[in-house]
């Protein structure tokens, strides 16, 4: 008999986002009048239609691929030219920032380079991850061998947490001990969270010195307002020598349903080897992704492009003006309801204490019950989200209006 893979036997029952959709699903079925008015707050999907501009690409790409002289079939793994090229100099250089064109690669999606990353990097590292914070990170280091098993508050033996709390503005401080990879999610998905360059300075001081690599998630870096926060990681001397960024397009251009993403793997960039030797790790990326991976199709990479027009820019802008929007009609509804409110400031998201006597998924039915309204638990995001509940901006301006209502109504005596 074939064996699998043990180490998927260790991954708690249920990803987050499935159990939140399980028990939605059992609500409409208990509820099928309430189902009619329910709002989705819970996963950090985007509703607004695509830019215009984007929409006018992908009709252009439609008709080149229906003619013979201008049909694309094969396209670079690591994503075409044009648009490595309109990355690197848009994000990057743009802000003088030096990121060279080939040291961009187009993917489907953050969440995928985030656990694929894994790939190049050995089952030696000591991985440090925040907490709470996105549970793939978590999740894919468990499904690659990279920890032991969880005790009964989740937290699995071999991973090194990095407490994100009030107290620390919910950004994670580097460790005392030694680790060699470091995930840092800034804007922090679910806190809302943004570092300032004085600890992301902090951080790459660290990682240089114990030669660890900083796995640096930027997803919502638009979303950043505030003056000073730092947009990449590479804003920060010495960061290409420790340093691989993740971006993608999913949240400022509405590309959810899309599915285009880059990673960027600096060529000063170097790990160990088992034998002690030093070696650059963009080499094996390009290697992964070139077995591994058959690209972004030529269709989305055009829309992906279109972004970077001057009518593309103004239309994300304007995007990014709605949810932010929202996020501030939901902290202020939240605040007349009486809850502590952190985010939505420099993200999409809203993260909010539980009122006394409530832990998070409890707070999660409440609120699904009473209100009608999907949130997101944050005890889902690990155990230090305990306590606490995301609720995501991504909605029509009518829905943040009548969530924020709602709120308000809730008791929670």
């Amino acid at each position: 008999m074939a064996f699998l893979n043990d180490n998927y036997l260790k991954l708690k029952a249920g990803y987050l986002f499935p159990e939140i959709a399980r028990r939605v699903k059992a609500f409409n079925e208990s509820n099928p009048a309430a189902a009619s008015r329910l709002i989705r707050c819970g996963i950090g999907d985007v509703t607004e239609p695509l830019p215009a501009a984007v929409v006018a690409a992908l009709h252009k790409a439609v008709d080149e691929m229906g003619k013979r002289e201008t049909f694309h079939g094969y396209g670079p793994e690591q994503g075409y030219e044009w648009l490595r090229a309109a990355i690197a100099r848009n994000d990057y250089r743009a802000h003088g920032l030096d990121v060279a064109d080939d040291e961009v690669f187009v993917s489907d999606g953050s969440k995928c380079d985030c656990g694929n990353i894994l790939d190049v990097l050995g089952h030696a590292n000591r991985i440090a991850i925040p907490d709470p914070v996105y549970p793939v990170y978590v999740d894919t280091n468990v499904m690659a061998g990279h920890t032991g098993e969880a005790d009964a508050a989740g937290a699995y033996a071999g991973i090194v947490y990095l407490p994100c709390t009030a107290a620390n503005g919910f950004v994670p401080e580097p460790p005392k001990e030694a680790v060699d990879v470091i995930y840092l999610c800034s804007p922090n998905n679910p806190t809302g969270a943004a570092a300032t360059r004085a600890q992301l300075e902090g951080w790459v001081d660290y990682a240089r010195r114990h030669g660890a690599i900083l796995l640096f998630d930027a997803a919502y870096e638009a979303y950043i307002t505030e003056p000073g926060i730092p947009h990449s990681i590479y804003e920060i001397p010495g960061a290409r020598e420790c340093a691989i960024e993740f971006r993608s397009f999913s949240k400022n251009g509405g590309f959810t349903g899309v599915r285009c993403a880059f990673t960027v793997v600096p060529k000063a960039l170097m790990a160990r080897t088992a034998g002690g030797e030093t070696k650059p790790l963009h080499p094996l990326w390009l290697r992964r992704m070139t077995t591994k991976f058959n690209g972004v199709s030529y269709l989305v990479q055009r829309a992906a492009e279109a972004l970077y027009s001057a009518e593309g820019k103004e239309q994300v802008a304007g995007l990014i003006r709605h949810y932010l929007g929202n996020a501030r009609v939901l902290v202020e509804g939240a605040v007349a309801a009486g809850l502590t409110v952190h985010g939505g400031r420099n993200a999409p998201y809203i993260w909010v204490e539980t009122p006394a006597g409530h832990t998070s998924w409890q707070a999660f039915d409440k609120i699904l019950n009473e209100a009608n309204v999907v949130i997101t638990p944050g005890s889902g995001f690990g155990s230090k989200g305990e306590g606490f509940f995301r609720v995501s901006a991504f909605n029509s301006r009518a829905n943040a209006v009548e969530v924020a209502r709602r709120l308000q109504a809730l008791r929670w005596g």
